[in-house]
């Protein structure tokens, strides 16, 4: 099993930090926080770090020292937060190296999602996310996030189910194809069980792209970020 990646929060507010480490550790990342920026010194200062989050409680002067002593080459990526009013220091930051710079107020599983991309870039992604239309599957963590904020778990068979609708996209999937390549979780198998799964994983996803053919079976029919 790969190691999980290392994200670090340095000052970022308590309200923040708190949702955020708690959205990036079910998303399977391992969370380290400092409180001040001395504290970062230590924590940066090991090997292992992916990704630095660094808050706008600290001063950008601040962080920008920290981007430059433990960034570059063979370093974490760097996310600065910073207030809408320091432009300049945005540049600078982007200047210096920083991967990307959010301003504040912001929303957190915007922030997570920037967190994921940066860990994809370096190699060391562990999402595989679905966009459908109402709501985004992380297939890796078996979870539905949606729209409104809400989240669920998929079942393992819910997984399979999945995963082989978005191995045959357009494809019509007999229920003898699904019986094979997705078993049901238990031993009741037969066709109307099949209906039933469909139908719940259809309310799960809050999807349409998953179409009843008439007499032959099922169609995943993928959103536009699959298209050809």
């Amino acid at each position: 099993m790969a190691a999980r990646s290392v994200i670090a929060l340095v000052s970022v507010a308590e309200v923040v930090a708190t949702e955020l480490a708690d959205h990036l550790d079910r998303r399977g990342h391992d969370v380290r926080q400092a409180r001040q920026p001395w504290e970062a010194e230590s924590l940066l200062s090991g090997k292992g770090i992916d990704v630095v989050v660094v808050g706008d409680s600290v001063s950008q002067a601040e962080g920008r020292d920290l981007l430059r002593r433990h960034g570059g080459e063979g370093g974490p990526d760097f996310i600065l937060i910073c207030r809408p009013a320091d432009l300049v220091d945005k540049v600078l930051a982007l200047e210096l190296g920083a991967a990307d710079v959010v301003e504040s107020p912001l929303n957190v599983r915007e922030l997570a999602a920037r967190v994921g991309g940066l860990l994809s870039r370096r190699g060391r992604g562990t999402q595989e996310l679905i966009v459908l239309e109402n709501a985004t599957v992380d297939l890796r963590s078996a979870m539905v996030m949606h729209r409104s904020g809400t989240e669920e778990q998929l079942s393992p068979g819910q997984v399979a189910l999945l995963r082989l609708f978005l191995a045959s996209p357009r494809k019509v999937l007999t229920r003898d194809d699904i019986i094979a390549a997705a078993p049901a979780e238990n031993a009741d198998a037969f066709d109307r069980s099949i209906d039933s799964r469909i139908v719940r994983l259809r309310r799960k996803l809050d999807t349409d792209t998953i179409t009843t053919i008439r007499g032959a079976g099922y169609r995943f029919d993928p959103p536009q970020q699959f298209a050809d």
